[in-house]
């Protein structure tokens, strides 16, 4: 999970929650722009993606209410991000 909220308040968060996965604290938002989930009030969208070990985007949910979610065949041309 990625969050543009400080590492203190993620630390937080994950305690309460009892999270068993990992958190990124991302403060400068620039993984979040890197993802282009970066809205213009300069707050992160709710978006899930889908990463294979390899960095390839396989899916991306927009929404948790949404039941829109874009997949990426195994075929479709793909790129890390940042490359």
């Amino acid at each position: 999970m990625i969050s543009i909220d400080p590492l203190d308040q993620n630390t937080a968060f994950a305690e309460q929650q009892h999270a068993d996965f990992p958190l990124l604290s991302d403060p400068t938002k620039k993984t979040a722009e890197a993802y282009g989930v970066l809205g213009a009030m300069g707050v992160a969208n709710r978006w899930t993606f889908y990463i294979r070990k390899d960095g390839k985007i396989l899916s991306i949910s927009l929404s948790p209410s949404s039941s829109i979610t874009l997949r990426f065949s195994s075929s479709a041309t793909t790129r890390r991000l940042g490359s």
